[in-house]
């Protein structure tokens, strides 16, 4: 376990990195994004010494808050209503990430594992809150997550609210039935 300076060095760095990709892109200059996250360039290539460690460290960071905002809105939230919230999290997550779907599609080998870490992570909990609302009614129950989460990302690479608009949309032909 690193010590608490490092600790906050390394979560500061992922921070910082997140608002500059999400800004400039996955290429933008390290320097900006060791002077946003307040240490040196030193710093943030002992912690990353691969531009592709820092994008990975971010990519992971952002699955993982959107998965684990599923409990959290499934607790508070009707089935409906907390399956709404996490795909507009989830098109948040996907609009905001500019430049790393690229990255991750760049042949680089060590993007190899974040498809597998991606449907690990989000595929569950996307599952866990459509079969929530299947059984209250509100979605049809033939809906396959992964499916879901491509359709979803595909409408959300404009971003804003227009891919929110959009995402409410799909959700409105989730509860269409045949019978």
């Amino acid at each position: 376990m690193p010590r608490a300076d490092a600790q906050r060095n390394l979560d500061a760095l992922v921070e910082a990195a997140k608002t500059v990709f999400a800004d400039a892109g996955v290429d933008a200059p390290v320097r900006e994004i060791a002077a946003k996250a307040g240490v040196g360039v030193a710093t943030l290539y002992r912690h990353f010494p691969q531009r592709s460690d820092l994008v990975i460290a971010v990519f992971r960071h952002e699955v993982d808050a959107t998965a684990e905002a599923a409990e959290s809105l499934a607790a508070e939230l009707a089935p409906t209503d907390a399956l709404v919230a996490w795909l507009h999290r989830y098109t948040d997550f996907v609009g905001t990430k500019r430049g790393l779907a690229e990255a991750l599609h760049s042949g680089d080998p060590a993007f190899d594992p974040l498809p597998a870490y991606f449907q690990e992570h989000l595929e569950p909990v996307l599952s866990a809150l459509l079969q929530r609302a299947a059984a209250d009614g509100a979605v049809r129950g033939d809906v396959d997550a992964m499916e879901l989460l491509g359709a979803v990302a595909n409408l959300s690479h404009a971003g804003g609210e227009g891919a929110r608009r959009m995402v409410d949309l799909l959700v409105d032909g989730l509860r269409y039935r045949s019978d």
